[in-house]
């Protein structure tokens, strides 16, 4: 599928076009969120705010994977070296994550969606499954115990990190800096104890919301195995509330899929000009996560042990 037969050159410039002032007021709102979300549990201490707040941070782990993603295509800044530098210091560190790595897969999974040999099959070919699956993978996200095989495999690395290539070993460093940080500026400001939010919302939320977003992107689609991205790929219509959660407009994805220059603060500028075209005349779109996750289940599938 040739986009260039889609969209006219001046809507192909308008969809691609990339601002460093658009992406810094991005990485801003990241910051500005997550600085909100403690400072709102600081002042107003109750069991309420905890609980939304943990939550709410599992959607800034999420964000800051998505401000990763973009830097790997360079599409959040005009200039390599500053979609670089972001990803390296500002939004890859939150979760320890080598963008470098994940990039050489995710790049993979773009040449390759729509056939057998995607590399990120193993996530979502299963889909459509059975609620009582869904279940099963969700309590194990809920309880703890996706997150907590995240956290050892973290903490492994360290104990050999002598042992690590080059790049893991500065990339898990930056993430040791980025959450020493964090903890040095909550215990100065004398709430050193919600780190330990931060590190809830890593185990316990993070997890579900990453499986919600995988499983809305790919799972129980059309036709997993064709390479027109209509069928393949999928875009979620989600709430201001949900975008607290699912940031950046990474719900997009089957525009991201379609162009992956465009940038993310333009996805919907693409989806907008391809829908009034008429291109997604046949393509129906889940409004909101419950919507998308009623698709992906069924009552008769064939379940497996997972």
């Amino acid at each position: 599928m040739n986009i260039n037969e889609i969209l006219s050159k001046d809507e192909l410039k308008r969809v691609t076009a990339k601002s460093d002032l658009r992406g810094a007021w991005m990485v801003f709102c990241q910051y500005a969120v997550l600085a909100g979300i403690f400072a709102i549990v600081a002042i107003w201490t109750n069991p309420l705010t905890l609980l939304v707040g943990t939550l709410l941070l599992g959607g800034r782990f999420l964000g800051f994977g998505v401000l990763s993603h973009e830097c790997g295509h360079k599409t959040l800044f005009r200039t390599r070296w500053l979609n670089q530098f972001v990803a390296d210091w500002l939004t890859a560190p939150a979760a320890f994550s080598n963008n470098y790595a994940y990039m050489r897969g995710h790049l993979q999974h773009h040449r390759l969606a729509g056939t057998a040999e995607d590399p990120d099959l193993p996530n979502y070919q299963d889909y459509p499954i059975t609620p009582e699956r869904l279940r099963r993978k969700i309590k194990r996200d809920l309880t703890g115990q996706t997150g907590w095989r995240t956290l050892k495999g973290i903490a492994q690395r360290f104990m050999h990190i002598g042992k690590l290539n080059p790049e893991t070993r500065a990339c898990m460093l930056r993430g040791l800096g980025f959450n020493a940080l964090l903890l040095a500026i909550l215990v100065a400001t004398g709430n050193g104890w919600l780190f330990l939010m931060w590190v809830a919302a890593f185990i316990f939320i993070q997890p579900l919301i990453s499986r919600l977003r995988q499983v809305a992107e790919h799972g129980g689609v059309p036709d997993l195995y064709d390479l027109d991205p209509r069928k393949n790929t999928r875009t979620t219509y989600v709430s201001p509330l949900m975008r607290l959660f699912i940031p950046h407009r990474v719900n997009y994805h089957l525009e991201h899929h379609m162009l992956a220059s465009v940038p993310a603060y333009r996805l919907k500028t693409l989806h907008d000009i391809l829908r009034a075209k008429g291109f997604y005349d046949d393509v129906d779109f889940p409004r909101g996560y419950f919507d998308m996750i009623r698709r992906v289940t069924v009552a008769d599938a064939a379940p497996t042990a997972a």
